[in-house]
C-alpha cells in the first residue's frame, strides 16, 4: 500500500487502520488507488459473494421496471432524454443501448435496483472489533462501478474490484458512524465510497480523491426527512439513486480540477465533528479497512429473500418454524385468534410503530411488520391449500404483487393484521442486536392452542444462516423477479456475472431488452 505510517498502520488479520488523529479522507484515496491497482489479496470466495449480491440487485432492478415502478421509470426517462457530455462514453440505462448522461444513468439504474428495497443489506456490526454504530446501508451502488468501468474501458475483474470498494467503505463507515441518530439518511456512507471508488477508477489521484469525498461530504448531506410520516413517498426509494447522481457529479468535478474541502472527518463544521465534538481535532472513530481473505465488510452483509425490511426477517423465520412444528396452522389461518411478536430496538420503533397497521403505500408496506406477516401467513394458506404441509420460505417469498394496491387494501389483510401485536422484548432482545435479529412469534389458535417459537437469531439471508440454502433462495428470487420481465431468466443470470467478461461485454452489461420498457 502507498500509506505513509503518520496516515495508517497495517493491523494484524489482513486489515489497514486509518487512526482517528490521521487525515482519513486522504487514507481512504490511498487505499482506494492501491485497491484498484490489485494491491490487495481478493478471493474466489469473496467474489463469488459479490457477484451474488449483484446478481440479486440486477434482478430486482429489472423486476421494478418491468412492472412501470414510478420513481425508476421517471428516472429512466430523465436519463434517455440526457446525452453524455462531449468525450465521454456515457452509461447505459437498465434495458438500452443509447449512451446517456453518466450521472443520470447512474440514478436511473440506483433507483431501479433499490425501488423493491429487497436487495442486500448491512447492520455496521463488528463485534470483535468493537465497532457497532448499527447503521443500515444497501447494495445500491453497483451502477456507479459499471458505468466507471464503461468510461474506464475496464473488464470484469477490474469492475468487480470498484464494486467491492464501493462495498468495502460504506460497510466500515457504517459500523462506527451512526448516521440515523443525527437523522441523516444511510445513502450518505455509500455516497462517500461511490466518489471515492468512481474518482479512483477514472485515474484521479489522491488529490481528487480526497476532493470528491469532500465536495459529498460538504454540499450533498441528505437527510431522514424523506422517511418521515406515516405514508412513505418515492423520495425514500430513490434516496441511494440521488446520492449516487451526486457522488458522480462531485467525481467529475473533482477529475475537471474542482478542489473540495481536506481531511474532512476532522473537519470540526462537517457532519462527523460536528454532532460528534472532538476535544483533541481528531475525527469521532478509526477507520478500518479489508486488505485481504474474509477481512471485506461484505462477509458481514445479508440477503432478502423476498420483499421486505430486513429487520422482519427473524419474524418470517419464526413463523415458518412454528409451520414446521404445527402443520395444521398454516391450514387455518382464520383460527388464530391473536400473534404476539416480540423484537428488538431499533426494528420496534422502524416497522412496528402504530401507523405500520395501515399501510396504504408499498413503501409504507413493506416497512410494516404487521402487513409483512400478514401476507406470509395468507401465503403460507395458499401453499397448504396445494397440498403442503409446512409451507417455507420457498413457499412465502414476498414478491412486488404481494404489495399492490389491491394486496394493500384487501379485507383478508385487514382482518388478520388487527390480530397482530408487536412489542418490545426489552434489554435481552437489545443485547443481541446487531450479531442477529432477535425474533419470537408467540400464536393464540382456536384448535391448536398457544404456540410459541424459538427465539430466532440468524434466519436465512442472514451472514450467518446457512449459505447454501440461502444461494438456492436467492437464485430462486432472482427466476421470479425476472419471470416474464426477460426471455430466458437462465441467459441472464449468465450475462450478468462479471468474472471472464471483457470490456466491451463490461460496457453494455445491462443493454439487454426488458419486456414491456422502453428501449430508448
Amino acid at each position: 500500500m502507498s500509506l505513509s505510517a503518520a496516515v495508517a498502520e497495517t493491523v494484524p488479520g489482513s486489515t489497514l487502520l486509518l487512526p482517528a488523529d490521521s487525515n482519513q479522507a486522504r487514507g481512504l484515496a490511498d487505499y482506494a488507488i492501491g485497491f484498484l491497482q490489485g494491491r490487495t489479496a481478493v478471493s474466489r470466495a469473496t467474489l463469488d459473494l459479490l457477484e451474488r449480491f449483484h446478481l440479486d440487485s440486477v434482478g430486482c432492478g429489472v423486476s421494478a421496471l418491468a412492472l412501470g415502478a414510478n420513481a425508476p421509470t421517471v428516472l429512466r426517462r430523465e436519463a434517455l432524454r440526457s446525452p453524455p457530455a462531449e468525450g465521454s462514453r456515457g452509461a447505459v440505462c437498465f434495458g438500452s443501448r443509447r449512451p446517456v448522461a453518466v450521472e443520470k444513468g447512474v440514478a436511473a439504474n440506483a433507483s431501479a435496483v433499490r425501488e423493491w428495497d429487497s436487495n442486500g443489506t448491512n447492520f455496521g456490526h463488528d463485534a470483535a472489533k468493537g465497532r457497532c454504530a448499527g447503521e443500515f446501508g444497501h447494495n445500491d451502488f453497483y451502477p456507479v462501478a459499471l458505468a466507471a468501468a464503461r468510461e474506464a474501458r475496464l473488464d470484469g475483474e477490474s469492475t468487480l474490484r470498484v464494486m467491492l470498494l464501493i462495498d468495502e467503505i460504506r460497510g466500515r463507515l457504517a459500523e462506527v458512524f451512526p448516521l440515523r441518530k443525527y437523522a441523516i439518511d444511510h445513502v450518505h456512507h455509500g455516497a462517500v465510497a461511490a466518489a471515492a471508488a468512481f474518482t479512483a477508477a477514472l485515474g484521479g489521484d489522491a488529490d481528487a480523491v480526497e476532493s470528491a469525498i469532500g465536495m459529498v461530504v460538504a454540499h450533498y448531506v441528505p437527510y431522514r426527512a424523506i422517511r418521515a410520516g406515516h405514508q412513505l413517498s418515492d423520495s425514500k426509494g430513490a434516496s441511494a439513486a440521488l446520492a449516487a447522481e451526486t457522488a458522480v457529479l462531485a467525481a467529475r468535478r473533482s477529475l475537471d480540477g474542482f478542489l473540495g474541502p481536506r481531511d474532512v472527518f476532522r473537519n470540526p463544521l462537517a457532519l462527523y465533528r460536528k454532532n460528534l465534538p472532538s476535544a483533541d481535532g481528531t475525527s469521532p472513530f478509526d477507520l478500518e479497512l479489508g486488505l485481504s481473505g474474509a477481512a471485506f465488510a461484505i462477509h458481514s452483509m445479508h440477503f432478502k429473500l423476498g420483499l421486505y425490511e430486513h429487520q422482519s426477517a427473524g419474524a418470517i423465520g419464526a413463523l415458518i418454524e412454528l409451520f414446521g412444528r404445527y402443520p395444521g396452522l398454516a391450514a387455518d389461518p382464520g383460527g388464530i385468534r391473536a400473534i404476539r411478536v416480540a423484537i428488538y430496538e431499533p426494528a420496534f420503533s422502524i416497522i412496528a410503530d402504530p401507523a405500520k397497521k395501515s399501510p396504504a403505500t408499498r413503501q409504507s408496506a413493506d416497512h410494516s411488520l404487521p402487513y409483512i406477516l400478514t401476507r406470509t401467513i395468507l401465503k403460507a394458506a395458499a401453499a397448504a391449500a396445494r397440498g403442503r404441509s409446512a409451507p417455507d420460505w420457498n413457499d412465502v417469498m414476498l414478491l412486488p404483487a404481494d404489495y399492490d394496491d389491491a394486496a394493500i387494501v384487501a379485507s383478508d389483510v385487514r382482518s388478520l393484521i388487527s390480530r397482530i401485536d408487536v412489542v418490545h422484548g426489552g434489554s435481552r432482545y437489545d443485547a443481541l442486536y446487531p450479531e442477529g435479529i432477535p425474533t419470537s412469534v408467540t400464536i393464540d389458535h382456536a384448535l391448536l392452542g398457544e404456540l410459541e417459537s424459538e427465539l430466532v437469531m440468524y434466519p436465512l439471508g442472514h451472514a450467518k444462516s446457512d449459505p447454501l440454502r440461502t444461494t438456492a433462495l436467492v437464485d430462486l428470487k432472482f427466476d421470479r423477479l425476472v419471470a416474464g420481465a426477460v426471455d430466458d431468466p437462465a441467459m441472464l443470470r449468465e450475462r450478468v456475472r462479471l468474472t471472464g467478461k471483457t470490456i466491451d461485454e463490461v460496457a453494455d452489461l445491462y443493454a439487454f431488452p426488458i419486456h414491456g420498457c422502453d428501449p430508448g
